[in-house]
């Protein structure tokens, strides 16, 4: 994946076709970096698993066989100059679709199966327990949330020709594909975009692990994080905040309302939410224990000199 990220990049430097609004090799460059992170992860998540690890084993290599044959198919409609999720413009582009749809829903099933390993895991650091299994648990949830791209859009059913359209499904809603867009990412600023939470969610799987990591890399200069206590509490009131963060936009992108714009409803929510998240880690920290400083004591002892007089000796 990393390597065909590379590939995918050269493209978008020497190839200046675009397909929907957008450079025809963004798609491939951002789903091999994405599934590259997303390996790497699982790897290591895997690697914490002490039961069912053959079936762990299983589970990853089906990963890997079902994101690779999606980047081909992805690939291949880039090199010919079709789109390749949501196409139904002739029988062939649209049997493509259909099997990467399978592998989708092969892959999120694997998934699956190696967050249940990791729920019965027991991992002696109970906040890397939580860290990993949050962070797949919800990375599944943001995985789904294709699912609802896959489905007609209200336009598309209104049009009454789904049997003879040649797209079948949007990224964006209230809004066709292809419009005004964020640079870089290219989510919709004109219509809600299911891609927001789908990207949000699939990468707490990364970000969860990483917020705890830098909690132990902060430790030897925070005295107060050394605490085991304390750094399950804030991963705990971070996870929490992160699905409601996914839920959020799962929720704003569903009214067609581009993330850019929030109206009143999403500002206040996200407010609620900003607003928990904080009293959550007031709390952990108000119930965390002040770290005990060592100074060093000077212990004196009483000697008896053969002289008879008392001498002191630290």
């Amino acid at each position: 994946m990393a390597l065909w990220a590379l590939v995918s990049a050269v493209g978008l430097a020497v190839d200046d076709r675009f397909l929907v609004g957008a450079p025809i090799w963004a798609k491939p460059f951002k789903f091999f970096v994405s599934f590259a992170a997303y390996g790497l992860t699982l790897a290591w998540m895997l690697a914490q698993t002490i039961w069912g690890r053959r079936t762990g084993w299983w589970a990853g290599n089906v990963v890997v066989v079902t994101s690779l044959v999606e980047m081909v198919i992805i690939t291949g409609q880039v090199i010919r100059g079709k789109r390749s999720h949501f196409n139904a413009e002739t029988p062939f582009d649209e049997t493509l679709y259909t099997v990467m749809g399978l592998t989708v829903v092969v892959l999120w099933a694997a998934t699956l199966v190696i967050a249940v390993l990791l729920l019965r895991t027991r991992l002696a650091d109970r906040a890397t327990a939580w860290a990993i299994r949050g962070g797949v648990l919800i990375a599944l949830a943001g995985a789904a949330v294709g699912f609802l791209m896959a489905q007609p859009t209200a336009e598309q059913r209104a049009a009454g020709d789904l049997d003879t359209a040649d797209v079948i499904g949007a990224h964006s809603v209230g809004v066709p594909d292809g419009g005004p867009a964020m640079p870089l990412t290219g989510w919709s600023t004109t219509g809600g975009d299911l891609r927001i939470p789908h990207f949000v969610g699939m990468h707490a799987l990364q970000l969860i692990p990483l917020f705890l990591i830098a909690l132990v890399l902060l430790a030897p200069r925070i005295a107060r994080l050394r605490d085991a206590e304390l750094r399950l509490r804030l991963v705990r009131v971070v996870t929490a905040g992160y699905a409601g963060l996914v839920a959020l936009t799962t929720w704003q992108a569903l009214r067609g309302q581009p993330l850019i714009h929030p109206d009143a409803a999403t500002l206040i929510a996200a407010g609620v939410l900003l607003a928990a998240v904080a009293a959550g880690v007031w709390a952990a920290l108000r119930t965390a224990p002040e770290p005990v400083s060592v100074h060093p004591v000077s212990v004196h002892t009483e000697t008896e000199p053969a002289s008879g007089s008392k001498e002191f000796t630290a």
